[in-house]
C-alpha cells in the first residue's frame, strides 16, 4: 500500500436529540444519534477509496468530518501525518486549501448570483494564489479547460448550464486551490448515465495528471468499481468491510456486502438468494442496541451477535466485521 495521505482512528460523530416537551419535563435521558461510530480508515496517496452504503448510514457525515466542516465527538483525523485536532485556526485554514469537497447537487452548490468567472476567481483571491487580476483571469481559463469548458462560458451564470456542466464547474472550483485530497460526495448520482461517464473520466484524468487522492462516495456499485482502488462498506455509522476493489467484488465476507452486490441491477436480472437476503428496512443509528447492528436483518445471525459486536479483522486480504461463525 502507498503511503497514507489520510488516516482515521476511532472517529465518531454523535448528535444529541431532544425529546418532546413531556420527556424533557420528566427528565428523560436524551437520545443519541451515532452518525459515525468508531471508524478506522486509511486512504493511500494518489488513489481512490470508494465509500458505499444505504442512505442515512453516515457517508456524508464522514465526508464533512474529513474536510473539517464538522468537529468529531471522538477519535482522530490525520492528514499527511498531521493531527487535525492539534492545529490552530490559521493552520486549519491552510489545511482546508489542501482538502476540498465536491457536493452531490451542482444546482445547490453554486451561487446563482455570481458568474462562473467570479465563482472560480474567489478561491484564488481568498488564498492569495494569483499575484494580480491578469494572473487570476489566466488561472480561471485554465481551470475551465481542465474540466472541458470554454473560456467564453466564464461570463455566464450557473442557471445557464446543464447539470453535467455545473458539476464540471464545481470540480474546477475545488481544483482552484490546488488541493491534494478531494472528497466527492455522490457527484454523479443526480446526472444522466451518459453524463456520469464524462464526469468519471474527468476525475480519472485529473487524478493521473495531478496525483490527486479521492474519497468517492456513491450508491452505484458499478460507478464505484470503475473509479476506485479500494472500497469501504458502511452500515449505520460503522465500516463493516474494506479492502481492494476486486477483492470486495470477488470474495466479500460480510453479509451486508453480499446483499449490496446481489442487489445491484444487472441484465438479465436475478432474484436475491434467500441465504443473503436481508429482512425489513435499514435500522436506525439512534441509540443502537449492543451487538452487531445488522443482526435484526441478517439471515446468518447467531445468538452471540446480539451480545457482542464482531471485531474488524483481516479475512482473505480484506478487513471485515464478518460473522462470528467465520
Amino acid at each position: 500500500m502507498a503511503e497514507a495521505i489520510v488516516k482515521v482512528v476511532g472517529l465518531s460523530k454523535y448528535f444529541p436529540l431532544q425529546g418532546d416537551w413531556l420527556s424533557r419535563f420528566l427528565g428523560s435521558r436524551g437520545r443519541i444519534l451515532k452518525a459515525v461510530d468508531r471508524v478506522n480508515l486509511t486512504i493511500p496517496e494518489g488513489q481512490t477509496l470508494g465509500l458505499v452504503g444505504e442512505s442515512g448510514c453516515g457517508k456524508s457525515t464522514l465526508a464533512r468530518l474529513l474536510c473539517a466542516l464538522l468537529e468529531p465527538s471522538a477519535g482522530q483525523i490525520f492528514f499527511q501525518g498531521r493531527h487535525l485536532g492539534g492545529l490552530c485556526r490559521e493552520e486549519l485554514r491552510r489545511l482546508k486549501k489542501e482538502v476540498q469537497i465536491v457536493f452531490q447537487d451542482p444546482y445547490a452548490s453554486l451561487d446563482p448570483r455570481m458568474t462562473i468567472f467570479r465563482i472560480l476567481e474567489r478561491p484564488l483571491v481568498v488564498h492569495d494564489l494569483a499575484k494580480d487580476a491578469k494572473a487570476r483571469k489566466e488561472e480561471v481559463f485554465k481551470l475551465l479547460q481542465l474540466v472541458g469548458l470554454d473560456e467564453d462560458q466564464a461570463g455566464r451564470y450557473s442557471h445557464e448550464f446543464s447539470g453535467g456542466q455545473r458539476q464540471r464547474i464545481a470540480i474546477a472550483r475545488a481544483l482552484a486551490v490546488r488541493p491534494k485530497f478531494i472528497i466527492a460526495d455522490e457527484p454523479v448520482s443526480a446526472l444522466d448515465v451518459s453524463v456520469q461517464a464524462q464526469i468519471l473520466n474527468i476525475f480519472r484524468q485529473l487524478q493521473e495528471d495531478m496525483n490527486l487522492t479521492y474519497l468517492f462516495i456513491a450508491h452505484d456499485l458499478t460507478v464505484v468499481r470503475h473509479i476506485s482502488d479500494w472500497i469501504a462498506v458502511m452500515y449505520l455509522g460503522q465500516i463493516v468491510e474494506w479492502g481492494r476493489t476486486e477483492e470486495i467484488f470477488q470474495a466479500p465476507a460480510h453479509p451486508y456486502t453480499l446483499f449490496l452486490l446481489a442487489s445491484a441491477p444487472r441484465i438479465p436480472s436475478k432474484p436475491i438468494p434467500p441465504a443473503i437476503r436481508l429482512r425489513g428496512e435499514a435500522g436506525t443509528p439512534i441509540d443502537p442496541p449492543p451487538g452487531c447492528r445488522l443482526r435484526p436483518r441478517c439471515p446468518q445471525s447467531l445468538a452471540k451477535c446480539a451480545e457482542e459486536e464482531p471485531p474488524l479483522r483481516e479475512i482473505g486480504g480484506m478487513h471485515s466485521m464478518a460473522c462470528w461463525k467465520d
